[in-house]
């Protein structure tokens, strides 16, 4: 078998799960057999034809033998939702909320807050936080924003663990649910710097636009320990009656 520089083991530790190890070995086993077929050395390989040898429909393949095993990706980016739905698990609306399948539920309580979901905690404030979900997912909602203002006591719920595209109006906002990332991503980094209320790889069940919410903003922050070892520390999120 023809061996790869990174299998050594030099490079990197663990995979993170079983689909990034099961991705890692198919992308190995293709640049192999491209190898092998090229006749060439590795470095001769990586500095002139692998740009050719391993194509986008290569890939598609990976990419298409995951899927075929049950597997459906969580949704982050609205763009990879819509251009390919039937990749992406717990997208039920573009136009209004979405329920994850791993969020968790509860009927009110004698406060009237329906738990309808978690996250991870940016940073630990001294209490929690309740406003109005609004969900920001294209730039005309953004230009409008800007022009017209954010209504105050605004939670943004966002897609994607970016930041650009809420970045103009970010500070407008009083508090902040993501669906995708962590408390490193740049969003997080940004809510941290202005001081914004934020939750991170947020699991909502059926939250929609204009609902009111609390954020449970008061719980420990997520540390990158946490992450690592793959311990939950979840922050909750209610609906309020």
């Amino acid at each position: 078998m023809t061996r790869l520089p990174t299998d050594n083991g030099l490079w990197g530790g663990e995979p993170d799960s079983p689909l990034v190890a099961a991705v890692h070995l198919s992308v190995r086993d293709l640049v192999r057999r491209r190898l092998a077929q090229s006749g060439l050395g590795w470095d001769a390989f990586v500095a002139g034809p692998i740009d050719h040898l391993i194509t986008k429909a290569d890939l598609a393949a990976i990419d298409a033998a995951v899927l075929a095993t049950g597997h459906r990706y969580a949704f982050s980016a609205t763009i990879s939702a819509t251009e390919r739905p039937e990749a992406y698990q717990g997208l039920t609306s573009l136009e209004g909320g979405f329920a994850h399948p791993d969020a968790p539920s509860a009927p009110p309580d004698a406060q009237g807050r329906a738990l309808c979901g978690v996250g991870d905690n940016v940073v630990q404030g001294s209490e929690d936080i309740e406003g109005i979900a609004r969900y920001v997912r294209s730039a005309a909602q953004v230009i409008a924003l800007m022009e017209q203002g954010v209504p105050d006591g605004s939670i943004a719920v966002i897609d994607d663990s970016g930041g650009t595209l809420t970045a103009p109006i970010l500070d407008r906002f009083a508090g902040l649910v993501c669906a995708g990332g962590t408390v490193r991503s740049h969003l997080g980094i940004l809510a941290r710097e202005h001081g914004i209320p934020c939750l991170m790889n947020a699991r909502l069940a059926g939250i929609a636009d204009g609902d009111r919410v609390r954020l449970e903003t008061s719980a420990p922050a997520r540390t990158a320990d946490s992450y690592l070892s793959g311990t939950e520390m979840p922050a909750r999120i209610w609906k309020l009656a």
